[in-house]
């Protein structure tokens, strides 16, 4: 195996794991990971029917339909009619909802640098504020 194919697993594991880090940090409260994921659907773009959310989330509409109203009861979704298509609804966060998800990112970025400062010396803070640029090229493909 080749140091590239090998920095493409350890890379994949390691992106994994922070991921599980960075949920751990900051629990959903009440929500399900289900429930946050639509809510992050929501608020990075805008407006979306049951439809529509369904196909982002890679479920059947019944399914959704079930989320999106559980979160409706849970106060954090409102529904609207579409612009311009009375006949369908789009949901959108609430401010509820906007400010739960906010504090939720507050709670990982407090606990992600708290960790880069405990653990990184200067020369490895600079090292790892020179490879942002390459993992955020990664991430866009």
């Amino acid at each position: 195996m080749s140091d590239l194919s090998n920095a493409a697993v350890a890379l994949r594991m390691i992106s994994g794991k922070l991921s599980r880090r960075l949920r751990e940090s900051a629990p959903p409260a009440d929500l399900t990971w289900s429930q946050v994921s639509v809510l992050g659907h929501l608020v990075r773009n805008g407006g979306m029917t049951i439809t529509e959310l369904a196909k982002a989330e890679g479920v059947r509409s019944q399914s959704m339909g079930a989320t999106v109203a559980s979160l409706s009861g849970a106060g954090m979704v409102k529904a609207e009619s579409v612009p311009g298509d009375g006949r369908k609804t789009r949901y959108v966060p609430t401010a509820s909802c906007l400010a739960l998800i906010d504090e939720n990112r507050a709670m990982r970025d407090d606990w992600l640098l708290q960790v880069m400062e405990q653990t990184f010396s200067a020369e490895e803070r600079q090292t790892l504020l020179a490879a942002i640029p390459l993992l955020q090229r990664i991430a866009d493909q």
